[in-house]
């Protein structure tokens, strides 16, 4: 009895330091430190600027008007000159002919210059 009565009382006064808890959690915070650091690189150098850039195009594709010179991701240069399909399809014509192309919104690269 003597020796169960010494490991209790060991066992009660030997209690967990303060210090060890806090080592932990200051162990998981810098092993994940690093890793938060890279997500929030990514999102301020790569995903930011590119939605920023993918808005401008949107804005600049939505107003697009009859007359406008436009050129398109295949590199084709000509005027707009009817929107169909509520702003979806615009036909260009271009080239010496004046060959006319019906052509999707995305697929539009640049607007060149302003309608009058």
């Amino acid at each position: 009895m003597n020796l169960l009565a010494k490991i209790l009382l060991e066992a009660a006064t030997n209690t967990p330091n303060d210090a060890t808890a806090s080592d932990g959690f200051t162990g998981i915070l810098m092993s994940a430190l690093p890793i938060v650091l890279v997500v929030v690189v990514f999102y301020f150098f790569l995903i930011r600027p590119q939605k920023k850039q993918q808005k401008e195009t949107e804005q600049m594709r939505s107003s697009i008007t009859v007359g406008d010179q436009v050129t398109t991701i295949g590199g084709i240069v000509g005027t707009v000159r009817q929107i169909k399909d509520d702003g979806e399809l615009y036909v260009i014509e271009t080239g010496a002919n004046n060959d006319r192309l019906t052509i999707h919104k995305w697929a539009i690269q640049s607007k060149d210059t302003i309608s009058e």
